[in-house]
């Protein structure tokens, strides 16, 4: 009996599958789709067992083609490009407005999505297209009309508009704290009290790694040797702040995509003002000189430094 497949392929994970094929990395290739990296293996299992055929090789460190996956490539590849070009043209065809924003997976999910809905509605003529990637994106050669970026002054380009400053503070969830004062868990009133609790750690390794470590706001309290009494590791800095507001331990907050929830409660800084950490890092609005002119990225651009304001004075930066 013939059991070759005949049934049309679903084209959703074909997406997955080219971001993974043109990384090689399955954590890369979910930031880049604004995914997370289970969402991603999912859609290329699916892909996998509708083929019959293994896509990649996956070894400890490093993923690999399969020779399946190089010949559905050379199709795919090509037909994405068609597609999204076809995309655009029709979107203009139509007179809709559009603004191709990139920035990185934490920033998209922690303080532009979340408030997005209100620009949505004031101008509901403008579509808004948010693609997430930790590389910075060369505007010369992409379709991309804003970028949102996080570095020094000497690592962005001449006429990005500063957003607001990095600063750092330790929190916990609400029900922890109230655990804390009940004597129902370890108390936390000065640095060395972590040693008896959990540190949330973002696995980081770029340069900007550093400030961002538990090890750098340690020693800058007198404790460089403290030991917690468990490490939890993770890749992204909203994957730090959910185990931290499901009470899993102390995270090290970017207070700017935490000020929310610290305005309402949800999060507490046990040490106060005092535990937060300055740094010479910077969130920046950087516009392409193309696209700035166009009267819908000028209304983004506007709309998003007035946000940015607002979290400067949320979190008190002068």
């Amino acid at each position: 009996m013939n059991t070759t497949r005949t049934r049309a392929l679903n084209v959703g994970p074909l997406r997955a599958f080219e971001a993974v094929a043109r990384r090689l990395n399955f954590r890369v290739a979910a930031e880049d789709l604004s995914l997370t990296q289970s969402a991603i293996s999912r859609q290329i299992k699916s892909l996998e067992d509708d083929l019959g055929a293994a896509l990649f090789s996956r070894g400890t460190r490093h993923v690999e083609l399969t020779p399946d996956g190089i010949l559905l490539l050379r199709s795919v590849a090509p037909l994405l490009q068609r597609m999204d070009a076809s995309v655009r043209q029709i979107r203009q065809a139509r007179g809709r407005k559009v603004v191709n924003l990139n920035t990185f997976a934490s920033f998209a999910s922690m303080w532009l999505i979340p408030q997005m809905q209100a620009f949505q509605r004031a101008h509901p003529d403008i579509d808004i297209r948010v693609s997430a990637t930790d590389r910075m994106v060369d505007m010369d050669e992409s379709d991309i009309d804003l970028i949102l970026r996080y570095g020094t002054p000497q690592q962005v380009p001449a006429g990005a508009q500063r957003m607001f400053g990095e600063v750092l503070t330790p929190v916990i969830s609400r029900g922890l704290a109230e655990q804390i004062r009940r004597g129902e868990a370890p108390a936390l009133r000065t640095p060395a009290d972590l040693a008896a609790h959990t540190l949330t750690e973002e696995d980081d390794h770029r340069p900007s790694g550093e400030f961002l470590s538990w090890r750098h706001w340690l020693g800058l309290h007198g404790q460089p040797q403290l030991q917690p009494r468990r490490w939890l590791y993770m890749n992204f800095t909203y994957q730090q702040v959910q185990a931290a507001l499901t009470g899993q331990g102390v995270a090290l907050a970017r207070v700017a995509l935490v000020a929310d929830a610290l305005a309402s409660g949800d999060l507490v800084e046990p040490f106060g003002a005092a535990g937060r950490v300055d740094s010479h890092y910077a969130y920046w609005l950087i516009a392409s000189s193309e696209a700035a002119p166009r009267g819908e990225v000028a209304l983004f651009c506007e709309w998003v430094l007035g946000r940015a304001a607002a979290t400067r004075l949320g979190m008190g930066e002068g």
